[in-house]
């Protein structure tokens, strides 16, 4: 072995960085090895065009936790973020659309040119959301119980659990519906007008190969709605410069605390001897040496692909290849010489720095979920668009812009004699197809345009069946039973194998949390947990 050192990461997307950052300042020698040419996992800005540049995976900011953005001092390192103007903006068929943001005010009134009723409602939903979100907030940062660790399992348990009990009846029981129940249940419970719950409903299918109506599906739209900007909780913005300013500054906070990051250095296999981690296997041949290694990859390829079979214990095994992933996704960036103009709202606005959703109702979502269930993908996809370009210049050219197009309704696997190589083009087609009936001359103006469908994602950042979570967000695979039930609190079967990726508590998203608990869990293993408390 040609280097040595206290842990090494595998994987430098930002749990990854997080991970490898707090795990260096509390003394440890660290190396974080990356396959690809630069930081970021998926939270990267590339180049689409020339002169374009565009966050090709991840694309917008909002659950990444303030907790870990001042431990980094991110800031310092050049991040900055800004708000959307407005939350969303759904043009409709008919002409009409809708508006979401700005101020309670202009919902309100928004709403109401569709049902009052609606309008009236729409405090007490937003408030029976955020009494469960804060609940939500405050675990995102906590080790989940490990079940079968005995009675620490208990303490910890009750004490998370507490957090629950104080929720009033109503609450605990609007909890279990998010938890069980479909977006369509929970939505028809509240709202009476189709635009108003396809707003609300297009977060339950965002990264989820699910329809509205799929049992479940509630829980993920909760899952969107506890971050913050800036202090604003709920609310979304922009990553100046892209994602991947992110992850560069998250970078220069690890190299500034003594991390080494080598890029282009592609995993082969984890190295265990005794029923120990030894460290890593690199592609080149070359061996690392490391007590702890601490893997921000899925579980499907860190299990199935990093890990001898031999080394883990059958029933875990048997556990993994049950495990459930695949998102639905393709995302797709296009580089514009103008600005769409919508039917709905002609001209340039605000509107344009929304999330821009085309889907007009939940049985529009549903359908482009069984078409895709049935044919591997749907010819009427559920597309948000997000135009950055419109809050940070420095993206395009002068009067250029950029979208990102994050779709819906697309199969990780296609049936069979069929494969995404040869059904790129097609299915990229549809989607501009979906933009261009709300934004007439759309396609014109794109003069270049980047395709991932699920397997582009899977190839190129390691998203097993292009599972922008790294697995199901459903109640089988969260919290202590995240990835499997006696490994939810970060450790793998094997001693001093560390997870730290997506696949973990408390799930997808660009939030750092799995990252900081991690690192958090490893400290504690080492007796430094009162060096964390202390930080």
């Amino acid at each position: 072995m040609t280097a040595r050192y206290d842990a090494v990461v595998v994987g430098a997307g930002h749990n990854g960085l997080v991970c490898a950052f707090y795990l260096a300042r509390a003394g440890l020698k660290v190396c974080v090895v990356e396959a690809r040419g630069v930081v970021g996992g998926s939270a990267v800005t590339e180049e689409i065009a020339p002169g374009f540049r565009n966050s090709t995976a991840s694309y917008t900011v909002s659950l990444l936790q303030p907790r870990v953005i001042a431990d980094m001092a991110l800031h310092d390192h050049g991040y900055r973020a800004v708000l959307r103007p407005v939350a969303n903006f759904l043009p409709l068929p008919s002409g009409e659309s809708l508006t979401m943001g700005g101020s309670a005010q202009r919902t309100r009134a928004e709403v109401a040119k569709f049902s009052a009723r609606d309008a009236d409602a729409l405090e007490p939903y937003g408030e029976s959301l955020d009494r469960i979100a804060d609940v939500i907030r405050d675990l995102a940062l906590e080790i989940p119980p490990n079940i079968g660790d005995g009675a620490a399992t208990l303490f910890d348990a009750a004490r998370q659990g507490r957090r629950f009990a104080r929720l009033g009846i109503e609450s605990q029981r609007d909890l279990i519906d998010l938890f069980t129940r479909s977006a369509r249940e929970l939505l028809d419970r509240w709202f009476e007008s189709d635009p108003v719950k396809a707003v609300f409903g297009f977060d339950a299918v965002v990264g989820n190969h699910a329809g509205p109506s799929t049992p479940g599906s509630a829980y993920v739209l909760l899952h969107h709605v506890f971050g913050e900007v800036n202090g604003a909780r709920g609310a979304w913005g922009h990553a100046i410069g892209g994602m991947g300013a992110i992850t560069q500054a998250m970078a220069s906070a690890c190299r500034t605390a003594g991390v080494e990051i080598r890029l282009e250095t592609p995993v082969a296999k984890v190295l265990v001897d005794g029923g120990k981690t030894a460290g890593i296997k690199l592609v080149s041949s070359e061996e690392i040496a490391a007590p702890l290694v601490v893997a921000n990859v899925g579980p499907k390829p860190l299990y199935e692909r990093l890990v001898d079979p031999s080394d883990l214990p059958a029933d875990f095994r048997t556990r993994i290849a049950g495990y459930a992933v695949g998102s639905g996704t393709l995302r797709m960036n296009v580089a514009l010489s103008a600005l769409p103009s919508f039917t709905a709202k002609p001209g340039v606005g605000e509107h344009l720095s929304a999330g821009i959703i085309l889907a007009p109702s939940l049985d529009y979502m549903d359908a482009a979920f069984d078409e895709a269930r049935a044919d591997g993908w749907s010819r009427n996809p559920v597309v948000e668009m997000l135009i950055p370009s419109t809050l940070d210049d420095s993206l395009a050219p002068p009067g250029a812009h950029v979208a990102s197009l994050f779709c819906q309704g697309f199969s990780p696997t296609l049936p069979a004699g069929r494969d995404w190589d040869n059904e790129r083009d097609g299915a990229a087609d549809a989607v501009l197809a979906v933009v261009e009936r709300y934004a007439p001359g759309f396609t014109a103006s794109v003069v270049a345009r980047q395709i991932h469908t699920p397997l582009d994602l899977e190839r190129k950042f390691g998203l097993a069946g292009g599972d922008i979570f790294h697995g199901r967000m459903s109640l089988d695979q969260l919290w202590s039973a995240r990835p499997v039930l006696g490994h939810g609190s970060y450790r793998a079967p094997i001693a001093g194998l560390w997870m730290c990726g997506a696949g973990t508590h408390p799930g997808g998203g660009v939030t750092g949390a799995p990252g900081h608990n991690a690192a958090k869990a490893i400290l504690r293993s080492r007796g430094l947990g009162g060096w964390w408390r202390r930080g």
